[in-house]
């Protein structure tokens, strides 16, 4: 994984060159590159690489898949998209799986259960970060997993998609799937 988000962060690099006008690509570049996990397009390209084709294929998707992430945390404060920031987190991580598997030559129902994956991971995501945040947001009365379902059943329900999510990737080889099974146990148990 950490090969890949180094070749990712070296074409972003490349992609965002210091050119005229000056300050819109610095500023540009300042976003992009400030760091981060790589997530998405690390996914994008293990994506590709797991229906059997070259990570190469989903370079450029994978890089504008991170540009997209970037411009969305730029403009997360404007309250006119909410309706976009409730559904990024899954949308954005399906777009990037599945737009791996179809550079990597999958088949139809290859794409649909990676698309079943990533909708999984990315509900999963939310679920495990509402329940991080249980006491915060039920101080403001947020509508979360936990005040819905109680701490042990969003527990559960976390449980049951993580577990879902893989059984998706069941019949792709192990050894190629490993990333996307990592990655769905990692957000299974993080911890911030």
């Amino acid at each position: 994984m950490l090969t890949k988000a180094a070749l990712v962060n070296a074409a972003l690099d490349q992609s965002i060159p210091l050119a005229r006008p000056l300050k819109i690509h610095e500023a540009m570049r300042y976003s992009l590159l400030a760091g981060g996990k790589r997530v998405r397009p690390v996914l994008c390209l293990a994506a590709c690489e797991m229906v059997g084709g070259d990570q190469s294929l989903a370079l450029p998707m994978a890089c504008a898949t991170e540009m997209v992430h970037t411009m969305s945390l730029i403009h997360d404060d404007l309250p006119d998209l909410e309706y976009i920031h409730i559904h990024k987190t899954a949308r954005l991580l399906e777009a990037a799986v599945v737009c791996g598997a179809i550079l990597g030559g999958a088949d139809d129902e290859s794409v649909e259960k990676v698309r079943r994956y990533a909708l999984r991971v990315g509900l999963l995501f939310q679920v495990v970060d509402d329940i991080l945040d249980a006491g915060k947001d039920l101080a403001s009365d947020k509508a979360t997993y936990p005040k819905l379902l109680g701490l042990d059943g969003a527990r559960r329900f976390a449980a049951e998609l993580v577990g879902q999510a893989c059984e998706e990737l069941a019949g792709f080889d192990p050894v190629k799937a490993a990333p996307l099974y990592h990655f769905a146990n990692y957000i299974a148990t993080r911890q911030n």
